[in-house]
């Protein structure tokens, strides 16, 4: 049984994309806060594993990966979904706490499960397994307000980068998905003040994700972006 680890899993695109792994067979490592919220899709599958953790905290981080070993006995792929948008406002309107808690979710949590799960890949046997983010749309073309969180996603586009060149020699695929307006919650926050906001299904996302994690390990999707079809991308300016 193949396993995948799934940060965020306990809502929107994770959410989504941990039931579309669950339904395909694959053993599932749930990390996110919300314990609750984790033990209740455990409770309804065999091959689900329940990870309480904040991707913040390097320790909690640690201790997860190590119980979902113990479960998994390898870890394939790693989905590192976790973020957060954070406040929609220029950015002299915008509080340096707020901006360090936007960096310390989507990046620095990023770089942690990123880590965690290469050190794993890279002294299993066999050896190897492929890594996930979840970027954004806004890793190329941002949205007005969005300082913060368009920061943080062109930086995970680096760490993907960097990745896929360090992980060369273990046999270490990394690859990225910009998802562009999927019905999730952070992006219903968003549509409240945007009604006419083109948006597509969550499973498309995940659907997505399981394509890309289903590949042989001598092929890679580097960049895939996923989005609604009609949504003002193309064309912007």
């Amino acid at each position: 049984m193949k396993s995948i680890l799934i940060t965020g899993a306990s809502s929107g695109i994770g959410l989504a994309t941990a039931k579309m792994f669950l339904s395909e067979g694959w053993r599932v490592g749930l990390l996110a806060r919300r314990a609750d919220k984790l033990s209740e899709i455990a409770d309804q599958h065999s091959n689900a594993t329940a990870l309480p953790a904040d991707v913040t905290n390097p320790a909690a981080m640690t201790q997860a990966f190590k119980d979902f070993m113990a479960e998994a006995g390898r870890l394939d792929v790693l989905f590192n979904n976790a973020g957060m948008f954070g406040p929609a406002a220029p950015i002299d309107e915008i509080a340096l706490e707020d901006f360090d808690q936007v960096v310390s979710v989507n990046l620095r949590g990023m770089f942690i499960a990123a880590q965690e799960a290469f050190r794993q890949m890279r002294t299993q046997s066999p050896q190897g397994g492929r890594i996930i983010n979840n970027g954004s749309i806004s890793a190329y073309v941002p949205r007005d307000n969005s300082i913060c969180y368009t920061t943080t996603k062109h930086a995970i586009t680096g760490m993907t980068k960097s990745l896929s060149l360090d992980g060369r020699p273990f046999d270490i695929a990394c690859g990225q998905i910009d998802i562009g307006n999927a019905e999730s919650e952070l992006v219903a926050s968003l549509k409240e003040a945007q009604p006419g906001m083109q948006t597509m299904a969550v499973d498309d996302a995940a659907r997505s994700v399981l394509h890309m994690a289903n590949l042989p390990s001598g092929a890679n999707v580097q960049f895939m972006t996923v989005m609604a079809t009609k949504m003002p991308y193309i064309g912007r300016g």
